[in-house]
């Protein structure tokens, strides 16, 4: 017995280690496609548009559907010695309302392009959130990396140390370079924490993007940005003025008041019931009697106005219009325009700029380890160096955060072009 609960224990703390590596894994690894989705299951404004849009999907229906019909009942006596309630002559009347001919179909119309409307928003939202959501994971990506370069770059740092040190000892060198080394290691790990708290910031902007409490924890953006292609203006252009919600959206407005202007002009037309009539007589044959009731629309006041109405707000509709294409094609040529630099930056670095810091480097630190060079030199080399692979990760996350917004101003993906280049180190 004792055996067995010794294995059912070890089963249990095996199984917990299992569940608690799985969940540290969970943790310390957040890929680009399990952040967007987190953030369009769970973002708040999101959800509250998204039912908002449902509810409205439902108006259609109301609007198109006859109204109830009206059932009345009456009795009619004579005002002395009748039979109160048991009248002589009993009245049983069935109403339906019916509305002039269009009329309801273009209701239901208008609550299609009302509820498609608030659809365009939702989709607009959904892109500003996924490109939110990107901006700062691959700014979190960018970041971390950096702080592994650092990190790094400490033990470069603790080289030059012991050389220091070592030549100190020989008498070869002063002992300011063993100072000066040793301060440089203290910057060091001052730009860490700076970093570190720039870490924790987009961490706790891309939790509340999941609508999670800031602090919960966050590990590793291990998605690289990928080499967006950048083509030409002119298919951006054309893709914005396709796909961007809020050129959508606009359209949809103009279609919509277009409806309503019609709708108004119909106003003028009377509305009219049909009714069916049963009368219980006591003292004669029952009766059946159809009626009709037609609305009269003396005061057509109301409806040119109505018809005015729509007509400016459709005008209204169609200056939104040509001011989302055109801020959508800023947009288009500003994100583009960033992103071509930043990849041309990007390129700059990794076939020029890092290899050049790292002859540098190199050459500077034999050079001092033959006394041709002073330290001065060879913390400066050390210096440029890790300014350039630090310079390298952050141009990479500005790739990533460009194609973000490229993205969002043509309101589709771009395609990937392989994998990202090269790193120096």
């Amino acid at each position: 017995m004792r055996n067995l609960n010794i294995l059912l224990s070890a089963g249990l703390l095996g199984g917990m280690s299992v569940t608690a590596a799985a969940e540290a894994t969970a943790v310390s690894n957040l890929t680009l496609a399990a952040a967007v989705e987190l953030a369009l299951q769970d973002n708040p404004g999101l959800k509250s548009l998204r039912e908002r849009w449902d509810a409205m999907r439902e108006r259609p229906a109301q609007a198109g559907t006859l109204p109830n019909p009206m059932f009345t009942y009456s009795g009619m006596d004579a005002a002395s010695g009748g039979d109160w309630p048991n009248t002589g002559e009993k009245r049983f009347m069935v109403q339906q309302e019916f509305s002039w001919f269009g009329k309801r179909a273009l209701r239901e119309g208008i609550a299609v392009k009302d509820a498609l409307s608030m659809q365009w928003e939702l989709d607009s939202m959904t892109r500003e959130i996924v490109m939110m959501v990107k901006e700062d994971y691959f700014d979190l990506h960018a970041v971390q990396h950096v702080i592994a370069i650092t990190r790094e770059e400490e033990a470069v740092v603790r080289r030059m140390v012991k050389a220091a040190e070592t030549m100190y000892a020989t008498g070869e060198r002063t002992q300011v370079d063993v100072l000066k080394a040793q301060a440089e290691i203290t910057i060091l790990k001052q730009k860490c924490l700076e970093l570190l708290a720039r870490e924790n910031t987009l961490k706790a902007k891309l939790n509340t993007l999941f609508n999670r409490r800031a602090d919960a924890p966050l590990g590793a953006a291990v998605t690289p940005p990928a080499l967006a292609v950048v083509g030409n203006l002119d298919s951006f252009f054309a893709l914005a003025a396709t796909n961007r919600p809020e050129v959508q959206a606009a359209q949809t407005q103009i279609e919509r008041y277009q409806l309503e202007k019609t709708l108004m002009a119909k106003e003028a037309m009377p509305d009219y019931k049909l009714g069916l009539e049963y009368r219980d007589i006591d003292a004669s044959d029952n009766q059946v009697m159809f009626t009709v009731s037609v609305e009269l629309p003396l005061r057509r006041t109301k409806y040119r106005a109505g018809v005015r109405e729509a007509e400016k707000m459709r005008a209204s509709s169609q200056a939104a219009r040509a001011a989302a294409e055109r801020q959508s094609a800023l947009d288009v040529q500003d994100a583009a325009f960033k992103l071509q630099t930043a990849r041309s930056t990007l390129e700059l670095y990794r076939t020029e700029l890092i290899p050049q810091a790292e002859a540098r480097f190199s050459a500077s630190e034999a050079g001092y380890r033959t006394g041709k060079v002073d330290f001065m030199d060879l913390l400066e080399s050390e210096r440029f160096l890790l300014n350039a692979r630090m310079s390298y990760a952050m141009e990479k996350g500005s790739v990533g955060m460009q194609s973000a917004r490229l993205e969002r101003a043509i309101g589709t993906t771009l395609p990937a072009n392989g994998a990202p280049g090269g790193e120096g180190k």
